[in-house]
């Protein structure tokens, strides 16, 4: 029987960095994964490095770290996680005073340029004019987030690290000190676990008597062919009504509905926005709704119009394009802040989630912890380790 240093669990971006940043310190590492073909938030993700979002002296230190670790990455794990610079531009609704929404912005390391609806066409020609009464225009990276999960995990294995797809059923332990996994197959054992599981987190840690303020939503979008068309930059609203809803299902009074079967906590909202890989296909959406089960249903066909009929408003080339629906959890905290390091009232059992803007600071903070865990001096994860 084989006993591993630490076992992460789950191999999307969050996991598959931190496993190859455990190894590098020398861990013997265990990545356990549950689908052979994973279809997470990773795989759908729209791909954005807002590595202008820091709003603190810690956020903006963090977010420097992961630009900077972004544009020399595919050097890094010799893999092509398809880095580029790209204009993000944020659409104002017409019935929106650009001012008032610039205004918002004033917080961010770097500032948005606040442009007129004629400049706005001409820097995205396929945006709707009679759409907005603006937008705001910022420095972006961007990256295919699923290649990039794939070269993290790559290079994991080169120093020497396993990866196992089978799901976990349960975390193991005796009282409060957690001792490994179980699986179908069998049970794996660590001195260190560390749950990187996106939606399916909480639900695990649960199961062992492990309560955390880790929430999730059900985000929809569409994912279609290559198009024989262009679409210049990163396209999402100025006014994202995600942060609303995510901090709507977060206040304490809400706190005991999660812990229900099957609510639906506040409705649905559509933030319309696309992206263009560089192979030409695009993904749009995104619906995102809050439902306390992973496993909830959603009803494809009317996500589906809705998405289409809102952002071919916005972008009219895209509303009758042949594409795919998809649905993925995507897992947040309280106050966009992420969980990551040592449940303090258990042993061996750490959380590394919950980010905002995790492409970004997901990459620098993997760094930090695994800095951390190895017991050499870090400043970082002390700021970070806020988990009850």
């Amino acid at each position: 029987m084989t006993a591993y240093d630490w076992i992460v669990i789950g191999a999307g971006i969050t996991g598959s960095v931190l496993s190859y940043e455990l190894a590098k310190k020398g861990f013997r590492v265990l990545l356990l994964e549950k689908d052979d073909r994973p279809r997470n938030a990773t795989y759908y993700s729209y791909g954005g490095l807002a590595y202008w979002s820091g709003t603190t002296e810690l956020t903006r230190q963090l977010a420097q770290e992961g630009i900077d670790i972004h544009r020399h990455l595919s050097e890094e794990l010799e893999a092509d996680t398809e880095f580029r610079d790209i204009d993000l531009v944020l659409t104002i609704d017409v019935n929106d005073d650009p001012k008032t929404v610039a205004a918002n912005y004033s917080q961010f390391a770097i500032l948005p340029e606040l442009l007129s609806v004629s400049e706005a066409v001409e820097l995205e020609p396929l945006l709707n004019p009679y759409a907005i009464s603006g937008v705001l225009k910022l420095p972006h990276a961007h990256i295919h987030a699923h290649k990039t999960s794939q070269a993290y995990q790559q290079a994991f294995c080169r120093l020497g690290g396993k990866i196992e797809i089978e799901p976990v059923l349960k975390l193991l332990h005796q009282g409060n000190r957690l001792e490994g996994v179980a699986t179908p197959q069998q049970n794996y054992f660590a001195a260190n676990t560390v749950v990187c599981a996106g939606g399916l987190s909480r639900a695990l840690l649960k199961e062992a008597g492990i309560n955390v303020q880790l929430y999730f939503t059900h985000a929809h979008l569409i994912k279609t062919p290559p198009v024989d068309f262009c679409l210049r930059s990163l396209v999402m609203p100025a006014i994202q009504k995600r942060s609303f809803l995510e901090s709507q299902a977060t206040q304490s009074v809400m706190e005991s509905q999660w812990e229900e079967a099957s609510q639906n906590l506040a409705g649905s909202i559509l933030d319309p926005g696309a992206i263009q890989f560089r192979d030409r296909s695009l993904y749009f959406g995104q619906i995102s709704e809050i439902h306390t089960s992973p496993q909830s249903k959603i009803a494809p066909e009317t996500s589906e119009a809705q998405i289409r009929q809102e952002v071919g408003n916005l972008l009219p080339l895209l509303q009758n394009l042949s594409g795919t629906w998809h649905s993925c959890l995507v897992t947040f905290a309280k106050n966009s802040l992420p969980l990551v390091g040592e449940i303090n009232s258990f042993s061996g059992v750490h959380l590394f989630s919950g980010f905002t803007s995790t492409l970004v600071f997901a990459p620098p903070l993997a760094k930090h912890f695994a800095s951390w865990v190895a017991g050499e001096p870090d400043k970082i994860i002390p700021q970070v380790n806020n988990i009850g």
